[in-house]
């Protein structure tokens, strides 16, 4: 049996702290292996320019996850690669939003997908991430949920006392099962909660090595095979544990290459008009990143919530320069949320999570 790291809330917590004090020094080993692989450079200057952007870099670094939303139309539709022929598109996957942050801080990528919540953490005390958020990839609904296997007795989330769940620690799932067992009166420190990536909660739920998980598409939909769905996180943002799937773009390259971020971010809101107009077709695409059916795609994408450029730039979310949306409020909420579990150690003021909106882009995308 391949060990798993266990350990209860209150060791995770100090557990989290030692790797948040680390993550600088131990970030460029974490990103090696990708960079490695993959080959990176640091973004540059280049003298031609595409016809959608001004100044373009050599290189364009992104860490993505397979998450089934518009990223995924994106890669497959190579749109970037066409609308900036004379950048190379690096497509780099990650595993979690714990270790996009990694590589952020490593100045290993330039723009990234991770959950709302490691973003909180990210803009927070002691990580205090130079990055903004430039485009919501989705609101999570049903995409997320806590399940339990169909042989462990569990009827609701009481019964996880005891029990072994695992979730990816840092991550929008993480956050999701700490709300969902304060919410209905559990205290965490009475389960034993497990960090592991999806990939590896799939093959511990299949060794027997796990009760539940908190985990998100498609590993979920593997689950919930011989598995019961306790809670959704479209039921907890209805009591305030609202999460999303936010890209984030480090200052430095916003900076630079504003117009860039700019034709990134048309090129999602594309992938999100195709699946409004032609869903099939962006199921197709999704499906084929994840080696699923066109079908299975299209039923995991309805359990995320899309929104366009227009949605995206209104009050609830993004907003505009001059009218920050309630996504800062809700980064916030999940940082103070995130400090009373031990998982941070400083929240700013609500002016530095507006700030890190970059909602300019979608004003722009949306003809504001």
């Amino acid at each position: 049996m391949i060990p798993t790291k266990t350990c209860r809330p209150s060791d995770r917590r100090r557990s989290h702290a030692a790797i948040v004090v680390a993550v600088a020094v131990f970030a460029v080993l974490a990103v090696a292996a990708i960079l490695a692989a993959c080959g990176s450079s640091s973004p540059s200057s280049s003298s031609s320019a595409s016809p959608a952007a001004g100044a373009a870099p050599s290189e364009l670094r992104i860490g993505y996850q397979l998450i089934p939303n518009g990223d995924l139309i994106v890669k497959d539709q190579k749109w970037l690669e066409a609308a900036l022929p004379n950048t190379s598109i690096k497509w780099l996957q990650f595993e979690s939003g714990a270790d996009v942050n990694t590589a952020m801080i490593a100045g290993s990528i330039d723009i990234g997908l991770a959950g709302s919540s490691p973003v909180a953490a990210g803009l927070s005390q002691p990580m205090s991430i130079a990055y903004r958020v430039p485009w919501i990839f989705d609101v999570i609904g049903a995409a997320e949920s806590l399940v339990v296997k169909n042989t462990a007795g569990v009827t609701d989330i009481s019964g996880l006392v005891g029990k072994k769940v695992g979730t990816p620690f840092g991550s929008t799932s993480h956050y999701s099962l700490l709300a969902a067992l304060v919410l209905n009166g559990v205290d965490p420190t009475k389960v034993k909660i497990v960090d592991l990536q999806p990939q590896d909660i799939l093959a511990a739920w299949q060794r027997g090595d796990i009760d539940a998980a908190y985990v998100w598409n498609p590993t979920l939909a593997s689950l919930e095979k011989d598995g019961t769905v306790l809670i959704t996180s479209a039921q907890l943002a209805k009591q305030g544990k609202l999460t999303a799937d936010l890209a984030v773009v480090t200052n430095a390259f916003s900076e630079k290459y504003p117009d860039v971020v700019q034709t990134w971010v048309d090129q999602e809101s594309k992938a999100v008009q195709l699946y409004k107009t032609d869903p099939q077709t962006a199921a197709a695409a999704v499906g084929r990143q994840l080696n699923i059916s066109t079908d299975e795609a299209l039923a995991q994408m309805k359990d995320l919530i899309l929104l366009d450029a227009s949605q995206q730039a209104g009050p609830d979310y993004l907003g505009t320069p001059g009218a920050p949306g309630k996504l800062a409020d809700n980064l916030r909420s999940a940082a103070e949320f995130l400090k009373a579990q031990g998982d941070v150690q400083g929240v700013p003021a609500l002016t530095s999570y507006q700030a890190a909106l970059g909602n300019e882009w979608v004003a722009k995308a949306s003809g504001q």
